[in-house]
């Protein structure tokens, strides 16, 4: 007789996962192939019958209606309480602060010609502080980086592109650390937050440019509130982690001093959880700053605009230079708060405590995190040869020179604006004109050279691959559709996913969008398996081999601190406009990440086991297909979960290349007046639609697991 056990729960810390059965063998595999069998056999029979389709300048009753609640805000929203009073004052305020730092170090500040703080002065600044908090490496990187963005000639726009970054950064920080520590000491406050952060960070950022727009208007307030949004849950959970992760036996001592909560928290928990906190901060400014870029779509100021105007005209030259800009820029970042949080403390918890797979499923992207915070917390830390007070010295009196760089830049007109060619020549072969005209000719030279080979790919998969799917699923009847995808999530995942997507299809047929959400689906569902493609062969090759993991880990690590808007430019150089090019950029945008769980569940398997089948014989094939793979099936389920919903975000974003369906309704419908309401049900179609396959995916990551 088959005996069952329930899986334990899990700490409040966590995303409470599924009760599974154990013991029992469910037969998915055979489960979904009944499944795909019937579903092909009916959609032959019933092809391009009631499949919801709707033409692009067509809308439904349901647009219109939020074109009217748009017409309303519009017109009645400066004296309405709400939108007049509290978001309107909240943009106003927010406006005035970007406004009067935009004036400070990137725009004329009348009546002056130049802003108050001229390039040299910023520089001077950016130096002083990144070597305080981050050492010289990350000094110089910054410096470098500061230049050439001058260099480039997007001296302004990196500079907005700073500024909201850092602003919502703040706002994050003033927000995020006390909610974080509120849920580490309550568990109630835990349990209601969780699945709040858990849907703000399965949501596309498509998702909510439309209704934030709606109630802010277009300009940098709106950006700042986006990116607020999106970078926000990230550094709410790790700092909820770190605090967590004080071991108990300390509370416990510090509990019988005579410690009152708050001398707790500000004498032990906070100081303990300080790298971790700094860590937090790290991945909250990286989300900041690829939110930031998308944001240009509403106007929001930034590297973003740039990007936009020149994918809309295709100057793949214009794209590229803005794109390496915002590439630098999260390099100079991403070290500078890595540098900062390994100089932050010489002892504490680290993430370590917990798992990487456990702190995944609660929705905190480990491996986006640097490889040193996953390791104790106490090791490579060098100890200062100074006193906190000698280093402070030294730290003022190189303030000296930055305070005569500044003055210099308020009175010297070379060294407020950033000088020209004309002024520089030695600048002239790596300016942004000079840049630009090269990127663009070594683009076309590729292209003439690999140009049937990429055509031949394109064409290849997209006939072979991607219309054939796409007709599977956009052209099924409606309701076949939605029960396949009913009956995949109850075979893999059980009731709960299954109550979940019944819900999150009753949204998406509800928006009218139906069809154009299962191509979306289709163009996910064919990048998610192009993406597991690679990421098993990278990733077994890495998880076997330390020297091959050494080799490729710090590519993975660049890659990954890249905001997604920067991979559709090679993309549209390669492919061209299209649904490919859209599947293209969202496969290198998920590929490390998914890559990284892959190698990490390959290498946690038993020594002891591999020993053992070594010993039985067993060849490198084998091993592999027989033993790895097969132990290290939890892993492989969780890099499919993070891997749609990150090729979900880039396929949406694809739509401003041709990637069609809900990305270009998106797009739309900030351009064309009276698609608004369309773009906006199109933005909540994404998010249920990424809810759903979130949720699926992480009920059969824990079912295959147990």
């Amino acid at each position: 007789m088959t005996t069952t056990t329930t899986a334990p729960q899990a700490p409040a810390s966590k995303e409470e996962q599924p009760q599974v059965e154990y013991g029992k063998n469910r037969h998915t595999g055979l489960k979904i192939l009944a499944i795909v069998v019937v579903w092909v056999g009916l959609w032959l029979v019933l092809r391009g019958t009631q499949t919801r389709e709707l033409s692009f300048q067509d809308t439904t009753g349901f647009h219109q209606w939020l074109n009217e609640i748009r017409d309303w805000v519009q017109l009645n929203g400066p004296d309405n309480w709400f939108f007049g009073g509290v978001l309107g004052t909240i943009g106003d305020v927010f406006d005035a602060v970007f406004v009067f730092l935009q004036e400070l170090i990137s725009i004329p500040a009348f009546p002056r010609p130049v802003p108050e703080i001229g390039w040299l002065g910023v520089v001077a600044i950016v130096a002083w502080v990144t070597w305080a908090v981050a050492g010289i490496r990350s000094t110089i990187l910054a410096t470098v980086s500061m230049i050439l963005f001058g260099i480039f000639d997007l001296w302004a726009e990196s500079m907005d592109l700073l500024l909201v970054t850092i602003l919502s950064v703040i706002i994050c920080f003033v927000i995020g650390l006390p909610t974080g520590i509120l849920m580490a000491r309550k568990r109630k406050v835990s349990t209601v937050l969780t699945p709040v952060l858990d849907i703000m960070q399965t949501l596309p950022p498509f998702a909510y440019l439309a209704p934030v727009a709606l109630g802010f208007g277009i300009g940098p307030t709106t950006g700042i509130v986006l990116t607020v949004i999106y970078a926000l849950p990230p550094l709410v959970r790790i700092t909820e982690h770190g605090i967590r992760a004080v071991p108990a036996t300390t509370i416990e001592a510090a509990r019988s001093m005579g410690l009152t909560n708050r001398q707790m928290l500000r004498q032990v928990q906070l100081p303990m959880a300080r790298r971790t906190i700094v860590v937090g901060i790290n991945q909250s400014m990286m989300a900041a700053l690829s939110m930031a870029t998308i944001a240009a779509l509403v106007n929001g100021p930034g590297l973003g605009k740039p990007v936009v105007a020149a994918l809309q005209v295709q100057n793949i030259g214009a794209a590229s230079v803005a794109g390496i800009a915002i590439v630098l820029m999260a390099i100079a970042l991403d070290r500078s708060t890595t540098a900062a949080s390994e100089r932050s403390a010489t002892g504490g918890p680290s993430l370590a405590s917990a798992s990487g797979l456990n702190v995944m499923m609660m929705g905190v992207k480990l491996e986006h995190l640097p490889r040193w915070a996953t390791e104790d917390a106490g090791k490579g830390v060098r100890q200062p040869r100074l006193t906190n007070a000698g280093l402070w010295m030294v730290r003022g009196l190189w303030l000296i020179p930055v305070i005569v760089a500044v003055a210099l830049s308020r009175s010297q007109i070379n060294l407020a604006t950033f000088p020209n060619r004309e002024v520089w020549p030695f600048i002239a072969p790596i300016d942004g004109k000079s840049l630009t005209a090269a990127i663009n000719d070594l683009s076309d030279w590729v292209i003439d050279k690999v140009d049937v080979v990429t055509l031949a790919l394109k064409d290849g998969l997209t006939n072979g691959l991607i219309n054939p799917l796409e007709s599977l699923l956009a052209d099924s009847p409606w309701w076949l559709m939605g029960l396949v995808i009913l009956g995949v999530a109850f075979v893999l995942g059980g009731v709960r996913p299954l109550i979940i997507s019944a819900v999150c299809l009753a949204i998406i047929f509800a928006t009218g969008l139906w069809n154009d959400s299962m191509v979306t689906l289709a163009m996910t569902l064919i990048a998610t398996v192009l993406v597991m493609i690679v990421a098993v062969v990278l990733g077994v090759a890495m998880g076997r081999n330390r020297r091959t993991d050494t080799f490729i880990r710090p590519f993975l690590d660049a890659f990954q601190v890249i905001p997604p808007f920067v991979y559709l430019v090679p993309a549209l150089a390669l492919f061209g406009v299209g649904r490919f090019t859209a599947i293209m950029a969202a496969v290198a945008y998920a590929v490390p990440i998914a890559t990284k769980l892959v190698a990490d569940g390959i290498r946690g398997i038993s020594p002891t086991t591999v020993e053992a089948a070594n010993a039985s014989g067993s060849t490198r094939w084998q091993m592999i297909t027989k033993v790895q793979l097969p132990m290290a099936r939890e892993a492989l389920v969780l890099a499919t979960n993070q891997g749609i919903l990150y090729v979900l975000s880039m396929v949406v974003i694809g739509g401003m290349v041709g990637g069609g369906s809900l990305g270009y309704i998106v797009v739309s419908g900030f351009s064309q007046d009276q698609l608004f309401g369309k773009g906006l049900a199109a933005g909540i179609a994404i998010t249920a639609l990424g809810v759903m396959l979130d949720r699926i995916a992480r009920h059969a990551a824990a079912r295959t697991g147990r």
